[in-house]
């Protein structure tokens, strides 16, 4: 999908908010169309973004910061936003013209970086694909290595419980219970054992820090309780034992990983949650060109494979993909599924 200008973008994010049951955000975010005719230096900065508007998330850095007042105490009114109350509008944009007036200068800061949105929900999708992969015989053990890991939340996936469409997987007594609405068929019934799992980010965040945990908690929708709820389990997950983060460039962490000796028993799996957009188009290339390289030296005793669950921006979905080797190349469609795991669908054969 082509997006030629701000404005697009900003229309595209608040439809895509919209048709992942966030009305308020969705009207925060349609509201920065006010903001960049505002005198403010917020609204300078994104009437004149350069670049991959779509890609860079624009809109919701600012939409976080916004959020991030709301949090704080600090601009009750988005409150009413947020909530429903208010629904017109012209008065949403005049609220949050209002609140970048009053607070330019702390909201600025939050269009220097991309969102970080960790989301627990999503790594349905990944266990979906651990089970098919397992039954497909590249399994049932495997080291998972995740770039754009952020907080490392799915990262530690090999913690959670899940239950998806009856079938049970994971951590049985996890504080953190993965289940989504199941819709189509269940996944394979097959074993799973995560013996390792390492993630990458260019900034990772600490789950333990309380100020980073507090921006994390602003990326969230306000409207999606139960990813708040998520992401609280979360940090009290990672102060028992933080997952296992580097500082690494996605291209660097993936040719490191495949540098790892291959072990007979063992599938080595890269996966990675809404954030292939993010990656300039060199390194997505050199990642494809390292993956395929290595899945033609796979064996079946030491499998390769990769999944990736991606938004799909005609439809809004995420859609979850697996390529494997050395005996399924192509890559193959999975599920489809809400943006943050509230369904998925089993759409494969």
């Amino acid at each position: 999908m082509a997006i030629r200008s701000v404005a697009e973008a900003i229309a595209w994010q608040a439809e895509h908010a919209e048709n992942s049951g966030a009305p308020g955000t969705a009207r925060v975010v349609r509201a920065l169309l006010a903001v960049m005719e505002s005198d403010t230096a917020t609204g300078r900065r994104i009437a004149g973004w350069q670049g991959l508007t779509l890609e860079d998330a624009m809109p919701l850095r600012i939409a976080g910061g916004l959020h991030a007042l709301h949090l704080a105490g600090e601009k009750r009114r988005l409150g009413d936003v947020y909530s429903g109350r208010i629904t017109d509008q012209a008065q949403v944009d005049a609220i949050v013209v209002e609140a970048v007036q009053t607070f330019d200068c702390k909201l600025l800061p939050w269009l220097d970086h991309p969102p970080q949105t960790n989301e627990a929900g999503r790594s349905a999708n990944i266990m979906a694909a651990l089970l098919w992969l397992s039954a497909q015989g590249a399994g049932p053990t495997f080291v998972l290595n995740e770039i754009g890991a952020s907080a490392g939340i799915n990262t530690m996936l090999g913690r959670f419980s899940f239950d998806l469409g009856g079938v049970s997987a994971g951590a049985a007594t996890s504080s953190i219970h993965i289940v989504p609405e199941w819709r189509g068929a269940p996944p394979p019934d097959a074993a799973v054992t995560i013996v390792s799992a390492k993630g990458s980010d260019i900034a990772p965040i600490d789950l333990r820090d309380p100020v980073r945990a507090t921006m994390l908690r602003a990326y969230i929708w306000p409207e999606a309780k139960a990813r708040m709820a998520r992401l609280d389990a979360a940090i009290a997950m990672a102060r028992e034992a933080p997952p296992d983060l580097v500082q690494q460039d996605a291209g660097a962490f993936v040719e490191a990983m495949l540098a790892e000796p291959a072990h007979n028993g063992v599938t080595r799996v890269l996966f990675h949650t809404v954030m292939w957009q993010y990656l300039p188009e060199t390194t997505r290339a050199a990642i494809t060109s390292a993956m395929e390289a290595a899945g033609a030296a796979a064996t079946r005793d030491a499998p390769l494979a990769w999944i990736m669950s991606e938004t799909n921006r005609e439809t809004f979905r995420q859609e979850c993909r697996v390529r494997h080797w050395p005996d399924g190349e192509d890559w193959v469609k999975l599920t489809e599924s809400h943006p943050h795991g509230t369904w998925v669908e089993w759409v494969a054969d």
